[in-house]
């Protein structure tokens, strides 16, 4: 036990510490706030305390428990709200009321609760780490895999079935080193990853129904994404999206530092929200980490770690895992407010020297892998990890957003001019990028779209084509414009509003199939290409511009995916038949 010598907000530092190690979990004070140790220098021991540290005095006790940083691991996690060090917020609630009060502590995983386990694996085989045992029903949607421990390896000389709570004994094996009891809940270190057999490519896309995503800008089952953008340009929306309508079996979703409102939204949100792909509520495979703005900025941390740790469990488990982060910028403020406290050496912007090593430690964490157990239960989990950056003023140029570019592979800027003209969402095609894209053209070719790749490089080429437009139609106006280049305008501008905008809060537009998305695009660049013969026989542009089929086309979006197919047809016949009527009257004319 060591004794508190200085305090510097969240920082404490204690004497007679010898023995300490890094990243060891500390009981603070008289009341044992939850701290963790981030610097050791002879027998001192610098401290970033996970509470408010008000009142704290020189010379109170400080106790050191041995143990780093660690979360418990089981059934229970899912339907669950946690603050950053992962103590359930309704039990919280239940033992000091509204307000949580310092040095309180609840276990994570309920311990009365009684889980069903059926075995699944038989006594008497070899096992290792990452083997199933059993499964036990966690909600109505989720089997969670009881699993081996990692690093244990041996013979499974006994596995029970029937209701135990997590920390009752399932079964034993008998290790080179004696025999080892096998419970429900594992715990694991926040800052270690947990390891696995093999990473492997990022070649299927992880589909969110959102068009500028899954066509413009895919993002990989594993990969990882940033959604940088000022205040009010829907970084929280996108984020409610990608969880609510992306393709992966679990969700978690972390809160770093957001604003009280915000987070009470996602709370209250969630478990309204009916998940499309179970048609139950969202919640029964998410789990939320709250650490709001006013919570203790050293816990921001702490949540960051927490949340990754969680999904590399399910991951394990072999299941697709959406990690939404909002915000990182959050966590980098309060990695630079501790290391001003640490008087170490300032970086650009007063951020530290190491940001960009602790923004890429957690990115990298991301992944499509072959899980870690036997060989005969060949299993492939992902973890994909989609964090909100929220640069000052909107300026990318900053270092957070600097240094999370180098590490994601999917940007997605949100432009504010465009959430200004209530364009949403509000992702720059010009400024967003994906270097996924290469890897997936096999897997959409597979899909059945084989010109899917072409259509959207098109696209892309139009509203190029549009950008370069713009500046001579500011200064000339666009009637000046040659037939072909009005052509081009037009076209853009029904892929801008009828293609990439999309209506969040609309029942149907909310989500799109991404067979939807390529018939879309085939509709659109159809038009263009009849538009395209059309001037070259003399039909003036005004005539293009007023089609009856223009407004079927921009009410595509509103059509339910699984009526669109034959839609679609009827809008391609409906179109034919105009453009030869608009070609047949100009040339008779």
């Amino acid at each position: 036990m060591g004794a508190i010598m200085k305090i510097a907000g969240p920082l404490v530092v204690a004497d007679d510490m010898r023995g300490c190690e890094m990243y060891e979990v500390i009981k603070v004070g008289e009341e044992g706030l939850l701290g963790e140790t981030i610097r050791l220098d002879g027998d001192l021991a610098y401290i970033q305390v996970y509470e408010d540290t008000t009142g704290l005095k020189p010379g109170e006790p400080v106790l050191k428990t041995g143990s780093p940083l660690s979360v418990e691991l089981g059934p229970g996690l899912l339907k669950n709200f946690y603050d950053g060090v992962q103590r359930p917020l309704e039990a919280l609630r239940a033992k000091v009321g509204d307000y949580i009060k310092r040095g309180v502590h609840a276990e994570a995983l309920d311990r009365a609760k009684r889980w069903k386990f059926t075995a699944r694996a038989d006594e008497g085989r070899e096992v290792e780490g990452g083997d199933i045992l059993g499964v036990v029903q966690e909600t109505e949607v989720i089997e969670h895999r009881i699993m081996v421990p990692p690093g244990i390896k041996g013979k499974l000389i006994e596995l029970k079935e029937g209701e135990f709570t997590v920390d009752e004994c399932i079964g034993r094996v008998e290790t080179d080193t004696g025999e080892v009891e096998l419970k429900m809940m594992q715990r694991w270190p926040v800052r270690k990853g947990r390891p696995y057999k093999e990473k492997l490519d990022p070649d299927v896309p992880l589909l969110t129904g959102q068009r500028i995503n899954d066509t413009f800008f895919p993002i990989a089952k594993g990969g990882t994404g940033a959604i940088p953008g000022g205040f009010g340009t829907g970084k929280t929306v996108m984020q409610h999206q990608l969880a609510r309508w992306a393709d992966s079996q679990v969700i978690v979703y972390i809160g770093c530092g957001e604003r009280g409102n915000e987070m009470t939204e996602v709370l209250e949100d969630f478990p309204k929200l009916i998940d499309p792909h179970t048609g139950k509520t969202l919640m029964e495979r998410s789990t939320l980490i709250a650490n709001t703005s006013n919570m203790p900025v050293a816990a921001r941390e702490a949540s960051i770690y927490t949340g990754i740790t969680i999904a590399e469990y399910y991951r394990d488990m072999g299941y697709d895992v959406a990690i939404q982060a909002d915000s990182t910028s959050r966590w980098a403020e309060a990695l630079r407010e501790i290391s001003g406290r640490l008087e170490e050496m300032p970086g650009e912007e007063g951020y530290p020297a190491y940001l960009a090593a602790r923004l890429s430690d957690f990115y990298e964490r991301a992944g499509r892998v072959r899980t870690l157990c036997s060989p005969q239960e060949d299993r492939i989990g992902s973890v994909t990890v989609v964090g909100a950056v929220s640069p000052p003023g909107g300026d990318f140029s900053e270092p957070v957003t600097q240094n999370t570019l180098r590490v994601v592979g999917n940007f997605w800027a949100l432009d504010s001019s465009l959430a200004d003209r209530r364009h949403f969402p509000a992702i720059s095609w010009l400024r967003s990028y994906s270097l996924y894209i290469g890897y997936l053209r096999d897997w959409f070719s597979k899909f059945g779209a084989h010109d899917f790749m072409e259509q959207r490089e098109e696209m892309m080429s139009l509203l190029q084509k549009e950008a370069e437009l713009q500046e001579i139609v500011q200064l000339v106006g666009a009637d000046a414009l040659p037939p072909r280049e009005r052509g081009i305008l037009e076209v853009a501008r029904m892929i801008r509003e009828d293609f990439l905008q999309q209506n969040a809060y609309h029942e149907i537009d909310s989500y799109c199939s991404l067979e939807k998305q390529y018939l879309m695009a085939k509709v659109i660049l159809e038009w263009y290409d009849r538009a395209k013969e059309a001037i070259e026989r003399g039909i003036p542009v005004e005539r293009l511009e007023t089609m009856r089929i223009k407004d079927a086309i921009a009410r595509m979006k509103y059509i339910k995916n699984e009526e669109f197919r034959a839609k679609y047809e009827d809008i391609m016949r409906a179109m034919k038949d105009e453009f030869e009527a608009l070609t047949k009257h100009g040339s008779g004319s």
